[in-house]
């Protein structure tokens, strides 16, 4: 605690040195100093929750401060406003509680520092640095977590962190701490888990333990513990039950959705085709031939690809990956109150989500006022056909489940498939003599016909590109956080209660020890000696256990269909005078960065080889 007061000192000192108009600073800040002293004291001895006291302000504010006294006033009595509304808890609670509040006072009231932006964003530094501390503390008792990294004052292990390639920090220091290891990072305090059989060991072995997503402040405000994704307890279970039925009765066990997919791989063919071979940007024409999957599912029909209603959809979806990674989002998953008191990239995602429910609400549910409980064609129907049900269960079934529910389909169905899809067409430039070898079997195998998902298992190598594809593309590397539910033994430590888990699938997919060549475009990773397809268990871009895609099945339909369409017509290509660059954009879903590819049609593309061979000879 001494070493804290020290930091905490240093920090306000620096901060006042801003300003030049305040002359008693030094008693300010001594005053200051004292306070927090006396808060180590009385931790000590463990007497009653104490009261910080700070003088009142005897400076007026600054003469140059004058053009803004209305909004720094309002500013201020918003702060003021916040901490009075609000009961002060007792114990270690009301010290944080208290602290902070001191700490506003005093900054805000022009005590010991000067009042503009650069102030205010250090203070609520210090502010962050102080709850973190306290909470830190809550936590020693826990003794028996796995090693790790020292964490720094309120960045925790961040420094260690490169945000480009975040699974490559993390493989680092788990060759130096171990496949089991903790660190500090965006979501506070993590168990990080590297290579198969650990992941298998904590996901598989001891599943219940580990099914529980972390709801963080940010997820609580936007989802409300509704929907699939970002929601635990028997609300879950029901909407994956649901979710997992749905799926299977309208989509991913019936020949029906195979047509459809093949009916919008055609629709995709024709739209490329209208490129006539020119560079063009393909994001947002594969984003709606997926969407279009989702549609059908939810609603039974499909829109045009410039169609206002699937644009919004699409544009409400990559708006959404994008603000997932901003600063002010991981800020207010940390620190919700005091984040709650600024503006920010977090208050663009809560208008983000809102307008998205509220879009499907207004689009896809308000549309289907009548269902007929004998004609049940889609998972909307299904869906209102469980609210009419009396079970224990219906009462998980309203409108705004729905609405969470339907957004979980569109940003998982959009972001997986489509980035998926993305990536096999920039891997399949970057490696042409593949893209041969797959459209000759394509050739061989299926000719000029329609692609059915019944063709797949008499292509061995084209399964086997599209499983290096979802290995090499990884689009998750980090996994998906999984929460303990209970304090849980492992590998000879102890996991508390709450404590979230990082299972990086980068680790599993890139394992030396099931993968030949981990880093290379390799797809007979998946043949035998005899170039039959062979299965590997530690593929598993879908995860595995209880929280593992309810969508995977359908995926790998998609993948099949799309793939087989787009190679059995184009041959694609990188522009003339252009080096195709397979690194991610920084998204929560490694995507490609912005670029463009040419489709050139499959059969001008073996004429014009032949003419170059009859030449040559």
């Amino acid at each position: 605690m001494e070493e804290l007061c020290k930091q905490v000192q240093a920090l306000l000192l620096a901060v006042g040195k801003l300003s030049a108009t305040v002359t008693n600073q030094q008693q300010q800040l001594d005053s200051l100093s004292q306070a927090v002293r006396g808060l180590q004291l009385q931790q000590q001895v463990q007497t009653a929750p104490p009261v910080l006291l700070v003088p009142e302000p005897k400076m007026p504010l600054p003469e140059n401060f004058s053009g803004h006294r209305s909004d720094f006033r309002n500013f201020r009595n918003r702060c003021q406003s916040y901490f009075e509304a609000r009961p002060i808890a007792s114990g270690n609670e009301h010290q944080r509680v208290t602290l902070v509040k001191t700490l506003l006072q005093a900054a805000l009231t022009g005590n010991m520092l000067a009042i503009d932006s650069i102030t205010i964003l250090v203070s609520v530094a210090a502010i962050l640095f102080l709850v973190k501390v306290f909470n830190d503390q809550k936590q020693r008792k826990h003794k028996n977590l796995p090693p790790g990294p020292r964490p720094l004052p309120f960045i925790g292990n961040m420094h260690l962190i490169d945000l480009k390639e975040s699974h490559q920090s993390l493989m680092k220091l788990s060759e130096k701490y171990g496949p089991v290891f903790t660190a500090h990072l965006a979501l506070g305090k993590v168990v990080v888990l590297c290579g198969y059989d650990i992941i298998k060991e904590a996901l598989i072995d001891n599943a219940e333990e580990f099914t529980d997503r972390p709801i963080g402040p940010v997820f609580t405000r936007t989802n409300r513990n509704c929907g699939l994704v970002h929601s635990n307890g028997e609300n879950w279970k029901v909407m994956r039950r649901f979710s997992l039925t749905a799926l299977r009765d309208y989509g991913m066990g019936k020949k029906f959705l195979e047509v459809k997919i093949g009916e919008e791989a055609e629709f995709l063919v024709q739209t490329m085709s209208s490129y006539e071979g020119k560079p063009f940007d393909n994001q947002k024409l594969v984003n709606a031939a997926v969407a279009n999957i989702i549609v059908s599912i939810v609603l039974g029909h499909r829109f045009n690809y410039d169609d206002a209603t699937l644009l919004n959809v699409i544009d409400l979806v990559d708006e959404y990956s994008s603000l997932l990674t901003k600063t002010g989002v991981h800020l207010y998953n940390r620190v919700p109150r005091v984040m709650s008191l600024f503006p920010g990239s977090h208050y663009q995602l809560f208008k983000n989500v809102q307008k998205m429910q509220d879009f499907i609400t207004e689009t896809f549910i308000k549309q289907k006022k009548d269902v007929d409980v004998n004609d049940v064609r889609n998972l909307t129907d299904a869906y209102l056909v469980k609210q009419q049900e009396k079970s224990s269960s219906s009462k998980h079934f309203h409108n705004d489940n729905l609405a969470v529910l339907m957004a979980d389909l569109f940003v998982g169905g959009i972001e997986t498939t489509s980035t998926t899809l993305r990536w096999a067409l920039m891997l399949m430039v970057k490696y042409p003599e593949i893209q041969k070898k797959v459209q000759q079997e394509i050739e061989s195998v299926i000719g000029t016909a329609q692609p059915q998902t019944e063709h797949r298992k008499q292509m061995p190598y084209t399964d086997a590109v599209i499983h290096e594809i979802h290995r090499v593309s990884d689009i998750l590397p980090h996994g998906v956080p999984r929460e303990a539910s209970k304090d849980v033994p492992f590998r000879g430590y102890v996991i508390p209660k709450g404590t979230i888990i990082l299972p990086v699938l980068y680790s599993v997919l890139t394992d030396k020890a099931y993968f030949e060549k981990p880093h290379e475009f390799y797809p007979e990773h998946f043949l035998d000696a005899k170039g039959n397809f062979k299965k590997n268990e530690a593929f598993i871009p879908f995860l595995i256990g209880k929280r593992s895609c309810v969508g995977e099945a359908l995926v790998q339909i998609e993948m099949f269909l799309f793939f087989t369409s787009l190679l059995q017509n184009f041959t694609f290509q990188a522009p003339p005078g252009i080096e195709i660059d397979l690194t991610a954009a920084l998204r929560v879903v490694r995507k490609p960065k912005p670029h463009k590819i040419c489709a050139i049609p499959h059969n001008c593309f073996l004429q014009s080889s032949t003419q170059s061979n009859s030449s040559h000879s």
